[in-house]
């Protein structure tokens, strides 16, 4: 089955309408088909996986860097991609809606648009700013006419764990401006997962399971209504390796038992050929 760009975004967007899907985010091309090859029904880019794979921390990459890796991720698998699209590499409106217009043209069927100021440690843009640029974001995919999936994030959580009502009320905020999903990266407590949803509501809500928690039915039942993991899967692959390479350093290859075996690899990696 070969589905066009059409046909991927029209299915990323009914994803969002009910129930509750795993988004899980490959750094490259052959983690992308891995996560195809499980089943998985779209995926999303991880910013700081992708800057990991090139030897560089997260928000260090350009944006050429991320339109050409979101070109190989679309072209790579059949299945929808949302880009994490970092604050869209531009602080003004109007580069910014210039680039999500790049972006769109990767074949990607959704994008993320965070409120960080890069240029300002743990900076955030202000609001007034924060909703202009989703404006923008906004206005360039209608432009288009793709149908792209729209995400509006804010990362205060991230710098401020006690902040819960200011990220909703920029949520609710950004989804008046026409995002059409919401994240607020950084919101673990069932309560406040269960308030964020009703507040966004009837839009749906993006949770980010950083770390061991909350299962899949959990986040469900709290009407969550997708669920990514940002560079997790990158950071467990990135530790098996270490230790790995740790142990041989130290003498012993016991660390290269758990490897998956050549042939289940080239089985799967042989199908997309």
């Amino acid at each position: 089955m070969t589905r066009t760009v059409a046909e991927k975004r029209a299915a990323f967007r009914a994803l969002h309408q009910q129930g509750c899907f795993v988004l899980p985010n490959p750094w490259d091309a052959g983690s992308a088909r891995m996560l195809q090859h499980l089943g998985f029904a779209a995926l999303a880019s991880t910013s700081s996986g992708f800057a990991w794979s090139t030897g560089r921390p997260d928000y260090a990459v350009t944006c050429s860097d991320v339109l050409q890796h979101l070109g190989t991720l679309c072209e790579a698998v059949d299945l929808p991609v949302n880009a994490d699209f970092e604050s869209g590499f531009a602080s003004d409106p109007a580069t910014l809606a210039a680039n999500v217009s790049l972006a769109i043209q990767t074949g990607v069927a959704g994008l993320s648009i965070e409120d960080r100021d890069v240029q300002a440690p743990f900076g955030l843009y202000e609001t007034a700013l924060a909703l202009e640029r989703v404006r923008a974001a906004r206005a360039a995919i209608d432009r288009s006419g793709d149908g792209v999936v729209l995400v509006a994030r804010t990362e205060i959580l991230l710098s401020d764990p006690s902040a819960l009502s200011q990220s909703i009320d920029k949520l609710v905020a950004f989804a008046a401006e026409g995002a059409d999903c919401l994240y607020a990266p950084g919101v673990v407590d069932k309560a406040d997962i269960a308030v964020m949803v009703r507040a966004v509501a009837p839009k749906p809500l993006n949770v980010l399971m950083m770390r061991p928690g909350l299962s899949v039915a959990e986040l469900a039942d709290l009407g969550v209504r997708r669920i990514s993991i940002g560079g997790g899967l990158a950071r467990v692959a990135w530790q098996a390796m270490l230790t790995a390479a740790e142990q041989m350093k130290a003498g012993s290859f016991d660390g290269l038992a758990s490897a998956a075996p050549s042939k289940q690899l080239n089985d799967v990696f042989g199908g997309f050929a």
